[in-house]
């Protein structure tokens, strides 16, 4: 398995301040306290712990705010870690992140504050094993029901499955580029039908809309149209798809949190 540059994305959805973190008096949601740490050195240990040699790429608007975090500071004296400045948008902030990224290139965020080692190396194993030139790392409803009772969780439905994306992306080399438009905007597909039909076409808009497609399905359209070989793999971990996106979701990832240390 090869190892992968890590970018984390923590900067500022649309340069909007995260009501997290103005609840908590900060800039930027990376910072916020969760279970008694900045919200990012959660990621950044287990990134730490899942390959010794590994570089890291943090994507913020404000580099400053890092300043106070131990991991960020251990990592950049052993020469792992380099702050990158955060473009408007989230594919641009990748597009200019990559520019400076070694191949492989597996992405994360600063509020995924649940991801393991597991998956980490898990996701960069199905992109070589699947011959892939991107991979998605997506979670069943039922499993992320089971492993926290969300009363507030939207879902992608497909005709086999309803998932959740868990944060976590490979992509193989500059090509794969290409897999990241449909998530131009923050991927707020919801809120801008427009940006969604252009992204995806509207025969696949449709299909998905109609539940027509299984996921795999579905990738294999998404993978003709972006002329890239897009896979999705589905773990059995619930607690993946649970990100620091507001109260509830901070609530359960700190009550996890504590259940684990109690094991």
């Amino acid at each position: 398995m090869s190892v992968p540059t890590i970018l984390v994305l923590a900067g500022k959805r649309d340069g909007a301040l995260d009501p997290l973190a103005e609840r908590a008096g900060v800039s930027h949601k990376a910072v916020i306290p969760v279970a008694g740490k900045p919200l990012i050195s959660h990621v950044l240990e287990r990134l730490e712990e899942a390959w010794d040699d590994a570089k890291i790429l943090v994507s913020i608007h404000d580099p400053a705010v890092l300043e106070h975090v131990a991991a960020v500071r251990r990592l950049r004296e052993a020469g792992r870690l380099e702050v990158v400045a955060a473009e408007a948008g989230l594919v641009e902030s990748v597009y200019a992140a990559a520019q400076t990224a070694r191949w492989p290139l597996l992405i994360t965020t600063g509020d995924n504050a649940l991801t393991t080692v597991e998956a980490l190396h898990k996701i960069a194993m199905v992109g070589e094993e699947r011959d892939a030139d991107a991979v998605i790392g997506v979670v069943s409803s039922e499993a992320i029901q089971q492993a926290y009772p969300y009363k507030r969780k939207g879902f992608y439905e497909f005709k086999d499955v309803a998932i959740s994306n868990c944060n976590l992306f490979w992509l193989r080399d500059a090509s794969a580029l290409a897999a990241a438009e449909p998530f131009r905007r923050g991927g707020q597909f919801a809120k801008r039908k427009g940006e969604l039909r252009r992204a995806f076409g509207l025969i696949n808009l449709i299909r998905f809309r109609f539940r027509m497609d299984t996921l795999d399905g579905a990738m294999e359209r998404l993978s003709r149209r972006f002329g890239t070989r897009t896979v999705a793999h589905l773990f059995a971990d619930g607690k993946l798809a649970i990100d620091v996106d507001n109260q509830e979701s901070l609530e359960a990832t700190e009550a996890l949190m504590a259940e684990d240390a109690q094991r």
